[in-house]
């Protein structure tokens, strides 16, 4: 394998010699630069979280079986990052049992969070989703409370409070509220609260990358998934209708084939940001996702019908979201080091996420907050 030794940033020295490598990532030997490749970034990494949220929900309104959508997607998932590892496209470790024995408590959280999400879309509208899922951080609050975790800052407190008084307003007013699909939802909030709670306990993704850890949490949860389709008896009427519909519309089988493939795009477009923008840039990029996906919610794929409670309700809830944001951006930027380091394609493993939705960031981290090496262009390991 050829080394692109022109190509390898500086790295401060005593830093130890794996500092240099970074796996799990796109080979990308070339140096991006230029206005029209940051916009470009930026804007990719947002379209494709936003489509997502709406792939999923458009694809569970006409096809109601989730958990074999979800076992589709953790297969295409499992077997596109192992093909990019072979071509190396990807920079990654070999497999390793002991990586997937440490990884499996946490794999368990990671897929219960992704399946309780998938079911309650069938049931929640797009703009109360994403209303409910910004209570992640309010649990996480709770939980730390309980557990003797060290007091967050003023305005992360007031921020996630905000957020959830917003949540219950709108709730108040959804016309079209499932009890059934709000439970799901607020389980799933629940999953991902003790998926980070023992991220931060455990440090088991400790120097794993955010495609690494996607292949992992993919691979691992099949065993569950296929417990699940046997349990259920789901497979012998899921597999059947899915090719029905998908032979009756090409619409729906275009949506259903990238839905399968979208985590890897937008864990790649979520990179692609990071290497060529600055954490504030992405920053913004997720605050504007998250007020851009609930305002085309109410007006794509069955929409909502208008409330002034509700509407008011998920104003209160997206200004808490950005001001969270905001928040969190100025506390991780007060523990930056004064010495600058280029972005790297690890993301944060906080458990105050504001974009806890594994659906939208299907790497369960969000980008900018861990004392990373720099970026460098290395000979890439042997691949998977």
């Amino acid at each position: 394998m050829r080394s692109n030794e022109n190509e390898v940033a500086s790295v401060k020295s005593g830093d130890s010699s794996e500092m240099g490598r970074e796996y799990g990532r796109p080979s990308m030997p070339w140096r991006l630069s230029g206005p029209w490749l940051s916009g470009l970034a930026a804007v990719s990494y947002g379209l494709a979280s936003m489509a997502m949220v709406f792939l999923n929900k458009g694809v569970l309104t006409y096809y109601k079986f989730s958990i074999t959508l979800l076992a589709l997607q953790m297969i295409a998932t499992t077997a596109l990052i192992y093909l990019g590892g072979k071509l190396e496209w990807l920079v990654m470790r070999p497999f390793s049992t002991a990586t997937a024995r440490r990884l499996l408590p946490l794999s368990f959280f990671y897929n219960a969070n992704v399946a309780f999400a998938l079911a309650s879309l069938q049931g929640v509208n797009i703009p109360m989703y994403i209303a409910l899922k910004r209570l992640t951080p309010m649990a996480v609050l709770v939980t730390g409370f309980f557990t003797g975790k060290s007091k967050p800052p003023l305005q992360v407190t007031l921020s996630t409070s905000l957020i959830t008084f917003g949540c219950l307003i709108a709730a108040l007013g959804d016309f079209s509220f499932d009890f059934y699909a709000y439970a799901l939802a607020l389980t799933s909030v629940l999953c991902q609260t003790f998926y980070l709670l023992l991220v931060e306990k455990s440090g088991a993704e400790q120097g794993m990358s955010s495609f690494e850890l996607m292949f992992y949490n993919a691979l691992l949860s099949l065993p569950f998934l296929g417990a699940i389709l046997l349990c259920t008896n789901e497979l012998p009427h899921s597999i059947p209708l899915l090719f029905t519909k998908c032979a009756a519309s090409w619409s729906f089988t275009v949506a259903v084939i990238t839905s399968l493939v979208m985590a890897i795009v937008l864990n790649y477009t979520m990179f692609l940001c990071t290497m060529v923008n600055s954490a504030l840039t992405t920053t913004i990029v997720g605050v504007l996702k998250g007020v851009f996906t609930t305002i085309f919610g109410f007006f794509f794929l069955g929409g909502v019908k208008f409330q002034l409670l509700n509407v008011t309700g998920l104003a209160i809830n997206s200004a808490g979201g950005v001001w969270y944001s905001i928040a969190k951006y100025r506390q991780k930027q007060a523990k930056v080091p004064s010495s600058p380091v280029l972005p790297t394609t690890h993301l944060d493993r906080s458990s105050d996420s504001q974009e806890t939705d594994l659906l939208i960031e299907p790497s369960g981290k969000e980008i900018g907050d861990r004392d990373e090496p720099p970026v460098s262009f290395v000979e890439p390991p042997k691949p998977l």
